[in-house]
């Protein structure tokens, strides 16, 4: 089976266990209680949008790949698979032995994910997309959804009990609740925005849950592809607002804000030459100090993501855009 060895003695990841603490035991009296079903809810379920606590400790392409290889499993949280990448190798960035090549200090494990070879060799095809072939141990992708198979296999699948495909990853209950308790932290349940009643909020969490899935051109499948639009569109349908489809018929369905007016999330923002050349849109999230953040599906070979922008209209933005302007859908 798998074995959180070594790696999950980092120091960095001591101060990040010591930070949620507090939470074992609630942890443990739920799932003492509560079975799996209760457990899957407690962590907001496989949709959930980054935590800022996630967002600050996850490097962004092992928060991609987290929710990425979760998909494969319907009902296993990628704030799981993430907590165990987390415990098991400060999300591949440790430096003890085992995680990057070798074996681990109890000499059984290997990988960012420390699994026993035998084990890994049960899970690890097919090749996911990214991964290499033969899947290779230490390579990050190929370790990410081996893991998560085999949590899908022992009670992942469906939510069914997650305590338990915990347990079975690495046999120490101290190690479940250590893995669940982080894993509460890492998700932002869509309902924290829901509750607010606004289309905007809804559609800004929907959209955040989308992170990682891939640009693709024309795209408007959850878990499979979006293009910036694509993306736009489908989020709004969900807080119950019907756009068109291409960013200029979005940017032309307004209504526009005039310049200068302070952006709400859920506000539409445009990209193009001019605003009757608008070929980007995003959705405007808040802000992370000064700057303005936004998610989007940016372009071909990238990800669904967070990324800053400017709100001075005219100003350059991409390869040669301006920020156009605004709109506020169900204003």
């Amino acid at each position: 089976m798998s074995i959180g060895g070594g790696a999950a003695d980092s120091s960095g990841l001591a101060g990040k266990l010591a930070a949620v603490g507090a939470g074992l035991v609630t942890l443990v009296v739920l799932m003492a209680g509560a079975a799996g079903a209760g457990i899957a809810s407690l962590l907001g379920g496989g949709a959930s949008a980054p935590s800022p606590t996630a967002t600050s400790a996850i490097p962004p392409v092992m928060l991609a790949l987290y929710q990425q290889a979760a998909t494969t499993c319907p009902g296993l949280p990628w704030t799981v698979l993430a907590a165990i990448g987390t415990v098991e190798s400060d999300n591949g960035l440790s430096t003890l032995p085992g995680v990057h090549s070798g074996i681990n200090f109890a000499g059984v494990a290997e990988g960012p994910f420390q699994f026993e070879p035998a084990t890994f060799a049960q899970y690890d095809e097919p090749v996911p997309p990214g991964g290499v072939s033969p899947p290779d141990i230490y390579d990050p992708t190929d370790a990410a959804y081996a893991a998560a198979r085999l949590l899908c296999a022992n009670g992942a699948e469906g939510g069914a009990d997650l305590p338990a495909a915990v347990f079975a990853f690495n046999h120490s209950d101290s190690y479940v609740a250590q893995v669940l308790s982080l894993a509460q932290s890492y998700g932002q349940a869509q309902a924290q925005t829901v509750a607010a009643g606004t289309a905007g909020g809804i559609a800004v969490d929907w959209a955040l849950a989308q992170v990682g899935t891939p640009y693709i051109w024309g795209g408007e499948t959850p878990g499979v592809g979006f293009d910036c639009s694509g993306l736009v569109q489908a989020a709004y349908k969900v807080a119950g607002i019907t756009l068109p489809r291409v960013a200029q018929d979005q940017f032309d369905a307004g209504p526009q804000l005039p310049p200068g007016t302070p952006l709400e999330p859920g506000d539409l923002v445009f990209f193009g030459g001019s605003g009757s050349t608008v070929g980007h849109v995003g959705i405007y999230v808040g802000t992370e100090g000064a700057q303005a953040m936004m998610v989007d599906a940016p372009h071909a070979g990238a990800n669904v993501r967070v990324e800053p922008f400017p709100t001075t209209v005219g100003a350059q933005w991409g390869g040669g855009d301006v920020y156009v302007g605004a709109t506020r859908p169900g204003l």
